[in-house]
């Protein structure tokens, strides 16, 4: 087990700031983790955290750029770009296309809004072989694709959620110096060594399984959106913590058996509390950082952390 930050953090991002929520560790003078249960968070809020250094923070928006893409606009590190989005030759970069004819390599995100929009326009318009170019490997690595980085449609807005991530977060804890960004700035453990807050991209779909949270089929549903199935994962989770030896609030136990109630925000606090988990099964060495001997990956397409490399 090597350096283990003072606080991890995970937030389940999302465009609206009503569904961000963020659960929280904190290392314990016992030398334990103690998970609390979630709370809203505002990227101001996370800033402050990430001055205190000495923090994992994990987001579920993508951090990296398709390699594909950034052969044509020649680009060879997402951290020497990053700060240059939104400005100069890239000064149209978040600003969504209306249109097919508006996409452009300084401005890649599509569409502004539904109707006859396609993935095709984008590659048309990036200048890309195929769809598969929008892609980055882990968005592929397992399983069903995951949306494209640059569409900006679809149930959990991805490309959206990476606008306002990167703008409001990313960039701002870039400049005042206090972040390192996994994989970009080197491995796992190097950049927790640093003493700085440590930002890495995660995916709470793929820790559910991994922490014992099956989300079973019940009477009334299945899947993170139903109560009755989140209610039913709890015991897998608290037993898989245990074993893991990382404590659990007694309001996060009542509210995990609780299945998050039947509000909206429900699965959203479910994702948040499920991704600090798999976080923090990579920092207590039970799970890999799974990112692949790769030089494009490492410095231009990033990775999920804990997502097993093909």
């Amino acid at each position: 087990m090597g350096t283990r930050p003072l606080s991890v953090i995970h937030a389940d991002w999302s465009v609206g700031s009503t569904k961000r929520w963020a659960a929280r560790a904190i290392l314990q003078p016992s030398g334990r983790y103690l998970v609390t249960a979630p709370t809203t968070i505002t990227p101001a809020e996370l800033l402050i955290d990430a001055r205190r250094g000495s923090t994992l923070i994990g987001f579920d928006f993508p951090i990296g750029l398709p390699v594909a893409y950034e052969k044509r606009v020649g680009v060879r590190s997402f951290a020497d770009v990053l700060p240059l989005l939104g400005q100069g030759d890239w000064a149209s970069f978040f600003e969504v296309a209306n249109s097919p004819g508006e996409i452009a390599l300084h401005r890649p995100f599509y569409p502004a809004r539904p109707g006859s929009a396609r993935r095709e326009h984008l590659v048309e318009g990036l200048g890309l072989k195929s769809v598969r170019d929008l892609y980055r490997r882990c968005d592929v690595a397992v399983g069903r694709p995951a949306c494209p980085l640059f569409w900006t449609l679809g149930g959990n807005q991805v490309g959206r959620a990476a606008i306002t991530g990167w703008r409001e977060f990313l960039q701002p804890a870039r400049m005042d110096g206090v972040l390192r960004l996994w994989p970009f700035d080197g491995a796992f453990d190097e950049v927790l060594e640093s003493g700085r807050t440590v930002v890495a991209e995660t995916y709470p779909a793929i820790s559910y399984a991994q922490i014992g949270a099956p989300l079973p089929a019940t009477a009334k549903g299945r899947g993170k959106r139903s109560r009755e199935s989140r209610a039913a994962s709890a015991p897998g989770i608290v037993a898989w913590a245990a074993k893991a030896k990382i404590g659990l609030s007694a309001d996060l136990l009542r509210q995990l058996r609780d299945g998050f109630g039947d509000h909206a925000t429900g699965e959203d606090r479910f994702d948040a509390v499920a991704g600090l988990l798999g976080m923090l099964a990579v920092v207590e060495g039970i799970l890999q950082p799974g990112i692949p001997d790769d030089a494009n990956v490492r410095q231009v397409e990033g990775w999920i952390l804990g997502r097993f490399a093909t």
